[in-house]
């Protein structure tokens, strides 16, 4: 892919110009007021794994609407004292996979609470979390960015947003971890979450890791890349154009550029400039959102598409977090 959103000196002071939707502090703490009513305690339960240096567990707590969330939790072998925890999410389409698979922050010394994602896991990782079908209804273009997209009460992404909310106050209760030193991250519609998340859970979240972060300025997104998952909605359009006001609307309340506004934790996020997945102007006006005062840097990847940087940013990204938690 080649170069094909703003030049990079304009991307740096880019700014999104879709407003922030009345109403859209009610209905978040509406919303996560609700889903914590509904909670029950987390049950945490030792899985055996041929690993001797990670310590893995199965873990189901409670999300949207208290509906059960499955997750992976772990910590190196033998860790003493409460730990710094991470809360990672999951790429569009996968789900939790096994806990083989998420070696990198307990292997840094971490306690590390990967979220399965509801609905998702068929796609290149599986997954075990059911999404209830009676708050999808309506109609829908293949794919979850449609699903239930006539509403804000009955989007996709209104749950699973409360989801990872709920993850970083599961995270933050669970035994022998450091809720003071809790760290939100992921990449893609992982990096999406980590910034909803930080956004919405402001006082639990220390440091925040985006990759590549899916959801950022979705009505310029649609209208510069023809790759999925933001093509979902112009199939969508295409097939229903009188329902555009109706759509746009509704995704203005998972736009995470006003997520980002509310972060108050340090963060890091990686752009790619050759991302037709998710757009760069995107990324930027997430970042560009967050106040300064937060305590912000981006890694900028000039010649990579949706990998977003690699093992380099996740090297830069271990260095951040342990900086700010220090």
């Amino acid at each position: 892919m080649a170069l094909f959103d703003l030049p990079l000196p304009e991307l740096r002071t880019y700014r999104a110009s879709t407003p922030e939707p009345p109403g859209f502090d009610d209905f978040w703490s509406g919303t996560i007021a609700a889903a914590r009513q509904a909670a029950s305690p987390p049950k945490v339960a030792e899985v055996r794994t041929p690993l001797r240096g990670i310590t893995s567990y199965d873990v189901t707590f409670s999300g949207y609407a208290g509906q059960p969330v499955k997750g992976w939790l772990s910590r190196p072998a033998g860790a003493t004292g409460p730990l710094p925890v991470v809360v990672e999410f999951i790429g569009y389409g996968g789900g939790r996979g096994l806990p083989i698979e998420w070696l990198l922050w307990p292997s840094a010394g971490y306690a590390h609470l990967v979220m399965d994602t509801r609905g998702q896991g068929g796609n290149w990782r599986g997954g075990d979390t059911p999404d209830p079908d009676e708050h999808g209804a309506g109609p829908s273009s293949p794919g979850f960015l449609t699903r239930g997209v006539l509403a804000p009460e009955t989007h996709y992404y209104r749950r699973l947003i409360t989801d990872a909310v709920r993850a970083v106050d599961t995270a933050a209760e669970l035994p022998d971890v450091d809720a003071s030193r809790l760290v939100v991250t992921g990449k893609s519609q992982g990096g999406a979450l980590s910034l909803a998340a930080a956004g919405l859970n402001p006082e639990k979240v220390s440091a925040v890791v985006s990759g590549v972060p899916f959801l950022c300025d979705i009505r310029r997104a649609v209208t510069i890349t023809d790759s999925d998952p933001f093509q979902e909605v112009v199939r969508f359009l295409r097939a229903n154009p009188n329902l555009a006001p109706q759509v746009l609307a509704t995704l203005d309340h998972i736009d995470v550029v006003h997520f980002a506004k509310r972060i108050t934790a340090p963060a890091i996020v990686s752009v790619a400039l050759m991302d037709a997945v998710c757009p760069p102007s995107g990324v930027f006006a997430a970042y560009n959102a967050i106040p300064d005062a937060a305590g912000k840097q981006i890694e900028v990847f000039e010649w990579d598409g949706h990998e977003g940087g690699r093992g380099f940013f996740d090297t830069t990204a271990l260095e951040f977090v342990a900086g700010r938690l220090a």
